[in-house]
């Protein structure tokens, strides 16, 4: 898996039939170097430029797929190198999104996960699942977020069946919600990573804020927030989705450094809050996986605008940076199986969508 914030390829190994995890194996990540996060940016932004009108920008596509193939391979091997159980079965990689336009009533969503895929089965050894998002979309869903079904199948594990939400924080947050009937609900939030490093790399202070110090050493801007949150996207009910730079750093312009990223974190938070207290049956626990919760002062901001119990993915046992990278292995196997990777409830698809491309 490699994330809209770029900053590394997670890779992670699974034992499961598609419908309940059975075991957890290694994990690996694969940290991009500047070059590479370099040119899979330049390929983001003329992805951004092109929006679907003209000629595909196919240089600087074809550039950032031999980043991603080069640095996926590399994942892989990280995972492998001393694995003494069973060649894996399959392998599911998600591509870089570089643009993601969800349906509205007068246009049709598209999304652009970039891959060679070709390329990347034949370093991998193994059948390659991807292209996941594609189907959704096509049968006018919203394409994302896709990670519900592996969210579902790990609180299935924990043995609780109370109301219970699973929270990831990468360039832009989404929820999975679990109400005590068993009814599955995910969407988008709003941003979440996405805004706070752009305003750190605007700044010239790296690739976002370490350990939250800059965010803490500012002032939040309450009436901001509220400004923000009055955009009518926040007023749509899930399921929605949303492109990683539908928010982006520009809403804090004038403002200090440090009051930009307290204020954008803050905002991250609030977001976050402003769903979950639209559940009528609130979730007794909110469970944070993704980059985001390793940032204390968002997690801080977190627990004090969310009304339920915050807790950290590996406060229940999970292992927070992995999960997205075991949430498509999940979905390979779910892929190669045909069963289901989205819903009505989680991407507004108009039925259960059974997703991913294959290569034997």
């Amino acid at each position: 898996m490699s994330g809209t914030s770029i900053d590394a390829v997670d890779a992670a190994l699974i034992l499961t039939d598609g419908e309940r995890v059975l075991d957890f194996g290694p994990v690996a990540e694969r940290k991009y170097r500047p070059q590479e996060r370099s040119i899979i940016r330049t390929a983001v932004d003329a992805a951004r430029a092109w929006n679907w009108s003209g000629p595909r920008p196919e240089t600087a596509i074809r550039a950032a797929n031999e980043v991603l193939t080069q640095t996926h391979a590399d994942a892989w091997r990280q995972l492998i190198e001393g694995w003494n159980g069973p060649v894996p079965a399959i392998a599911g990689v998600h591509g870089q999104t570089v643009l993601h336009r969800p349906p509205t009533a007068e246009v049709s969503g598209q999304t652009l996960q970039i891959l060679d895929a070709s390329s990347l089965r034949s370093q991998l050894g193994v059948p390659l699942a991807y292209d996941f998002r594609s189907a959704d979309v096509g049968a006018g869903g919203q394409g994302a977020p896709l990670a519900p079904a592996f969210h579902a199948a790990l609180l299935q594990a924990l043995g609780d069946t109370s109301s219970k939400a699973v929270l990831n924080l990468g360039g832009v947050a989404n929820v999975t919600y679990r109400a005590a009937d068993g009814k599955l609900v995910a969407f988008d939030t709003g941003p979440a990573n996405g805004p706070i490093d752009e305003w750190m790399e605007q700044h010239g202070l790296g690739t976002h804020d370490e350990n939250g110090r800059t965010a803490a050493a500012g002032r939040v801007d309450e009436m901001s927030i509220d400004l923000w949150m009055d955009k009518p996207w926040f007023d749509l009910p899930g399921p929605k989705s949303l492109d990683r730079f539908d928010f982006d750093a520009t809403l804090a312009r004038g403002m200090s450094v440090e009051d930009g990223a307290a204020t954008l974190t803050a905002f991250s938070a609030e977001s976050v809050a402003h769903a979950i207290r639209s559940f009528t049956d609130r979730p007794d626990q909110l469970i944070v996986c993704g980059g985001g919760r390793r940032n204390p002062q968002l997690m801080q901001e977190l627990r004090v605008r969310a009304p339920c119990a915050v807790k950290s993915a590996e406060d229940v046992g999970w292992l927070g940076d992995s999960i997205e990278a075991q949430a498509f292995a999940f979905l390979a196997v779910r892929t190669l199986r045909g069963l289901p990777i989205s819903w009505p409830g989680t991407t507004s698809a108009p039925a259960p969508i059974t997703g991913g491309r294959l290569i034997d």
